[in-house]
């Protein structure tokens, strides 16, 4: 097995922490991603207790497994978006607070600055010595979003405004990040300010590629739009800062249903594309293995297990298996090397 195979806990946290500890060890996985929502991680419990984040890492040593990451998409999703009464159900009371939408907006901010101090903690506090860089998962939203099809007609300076205020929001919680030495990965995304090749790249530019900015890549997001996912993992080879295994299928529906969904609910059988357990999908994990091990990706491989169709506890299991499955060490030796030994 080349890499940690972890478990996201964002879909579990419905579960008490040791709890989903417990249950992803017997599914076969080596770690969690931890999500900063449900009892899983506490941004402010882990700033102001000074034992918080030593006791995270005992449960989780207890039941012999291992941590990379933790993931904040709620509350970054709410950095940038234009806010309406569909936050309130995904952030913490006190970031929502009267949800004046600016005022949202500030506080999503200084709370996903805090989860770069809070990542930090953690990390120091870990008993092993881990070369991984600390990294936090997330969202950034997006206020351009809206106008992904141009009509009424939109031109490239509307466009670049949204860029420029994902900068200027991001900007100072980028600096966090490098003052924490963590890292911030944006996981590509229809609804975030990058979805697919085109728009990370502008991304990118728009923060003057800063370093701590990558991406947590996800070809889940990708498949389904017509991205080229495994072209992605070339392009950003060194902003690929975590990786969440995921599938998807698409071409499925009944004709009804188009990429954007229709506004029907996932399992709905007319729909183009559904989230899909690992190997169920159309994503092709082989070609990903070895776009990974060609840019030397060293890192977790974290399944994000999502499927409507399926029992979890089926699917995680499943998956788990699945990607030790498929991942492999990339070759030490040149193959026809040996044939004058």
């Amino acid at each position: 097995m080349a890499r940690t195979v972890t478990l996201f806990t964002g879909q579990w946290a419905d579960l008490p922490f040791e709890e989903i500890c417990r249950k992803a060890k017997s599914f076969g996985y080596d770690g969690l991603e931890l999500a900063c929502w449900g009892d899983h991680f506490d941004v402010e419990k882990a700033l102001k207790d000074k034992n918080y984040c030593k006791q995270r890492w005992e449960i989780l040593k207890d039941h012999q497994l291992t941590c990379f990451a933790i993931s904040a998409h709620l509350v970054g999703q709410a950095v940038c978006d234009l806010i309406d009464e569909r936050h309130k159900a995904i952030l913490p009371e006190e970031v929502w607070g009267d949800g004046e939408p600016e005022s949202v907006r500030k506080r999503a901010a200084k709370r996903l600055s805090d989860t770069a101090k809070a990542a930090r903690k953690f990390r120091d506090a870990s008993p092993d010595k881990i070369s991984f860089p600390a990294v936090v998962n997330g969202f950034t939203g997006s206020s351009i979003w809206h106008s992904i099809y141009a009509f009424p007609p939109t031109d490239q300076k509307y466009w670049q405004k949204g860029f420029d205020d994902f900068a200027r929001r991001f900007g100072p919680i980028l600096s966090e990040f490098d003052k924490q030495d963590v890292n911030f990965a944006l996981e590509v995304h229809p609804t975030e300010i990058a979805f697919d090749i085109a728009s990370a790249q502008r991304a990118i530019e728009a923060v003057k590629g800063h370093k701590r900015f990558g991406f947590n890549y996800d070809p889940s997001h990708l498949g389904y739009q017509g991205v080229d996912y495994v072209k992605f993992i070339r392009t950003f080879a060194d902003r690929i800062y975590h990786v969440h295994m995921k599938d998807v299928w698409w071409g499925h529906g009944n004709g009804d249903v188009g990429v954007f969904g229709g506004h029907t609910t996932f399992a709905d059988p007319r729909r183009y594309w559904d989230f899909r357990s690992l190997g169920h999908g159309d994503i092709n994990f082989e070609e990903i293995i070895v776009a990974l091990n060609d840019i030397n990706y060293q890192g977790p491989l974290s399944v994000e297990w999502e499927d409507s169709r399926m029992d979890r506890e089926h699917g995680a299991t499943e998956a788990a298996a699945f990607v030790k499955k498929i991942d492999f060490k990339p070759s030490s030796i040149a193959f026809d090397a040996q044939f004058d030994r």
